[in-house]
């Protein structure tokens, strides 16, 4: 069920082993991992394997990874993507990753407008769920501009401490 997709721009090509080099790369920046509370810095390259095990299970499964690609240079920009998708419940939650010298092109929000209608007619979803640290105000910012709502808050403990976390709705 899960295909690639195409922009104006970009091509979100579903994660393959290929990509482990860029996953890697990315999941280790400190960029992009400053307000990532779930989750250690990758220090090893097989953990760049695992998390494309994990996203390229055999379907039916309940998540998916796009690697962002610019179609002019094809250049890996960052990933985006749906987990704990509950076709049951029609919600899925969504999480999106952008390397920093990308920020500020409008790449991500061509990209998730896409998988929102990827969820919307594939995945049959009425409600998409983001959960954004309370510090993360480019995040909050796309959310609030792609018409989520902010629902609720929770906290998240991360190394010892509490995070407060934002949870936002898109219903679709």
């Amino acid at each position: 069920m899960f295909t690639n997709i195409e922009t104006n721009r970009l091509v979100l090509k579903c994660i393959d082993p290929g990509d482990r080099d860029f996953i890697f790369e990315e999941f280790q920046n400190d960029f992009i991992n400053r307000y990532l509370y779930d989750e250690e810095p990758m220090t090893d390259i097989s953990q760049a394997d695992e998390l494309i095990v994990f996203y390229t299970m055999v379907e039916p499964r309940k998540q998916n990874r796009w690697v962002l690609i610019d179609k002019t240079t094809n250049t890996k920009l960052g990933t985006c993507g749906f987990h704990l998708w509950n076709p049951d419940n029609k919600e899925v939650e969504i999480g999106f990753e952008l390397m920093e010298q990308y920020n500020g092109r409008g790449y991500m929000l061509e990209a998730v407008e896409a998988i929102i209608e990827f969820a919307r007619h594939k995945m049959k979803v009425e409600r998409i769920n983001a959960i954004v640290y309370v510090e993360n105000k480019n995040c909050i910012k796309l959310l609030e501009k792609l018409g989520f709502i902010k629902e609720g808050e929770e906290e998240t403990e991360f190394r010892g401490q509490i995070y407060l976390h934002n949870i936002y709705v898109l219903k679709i």
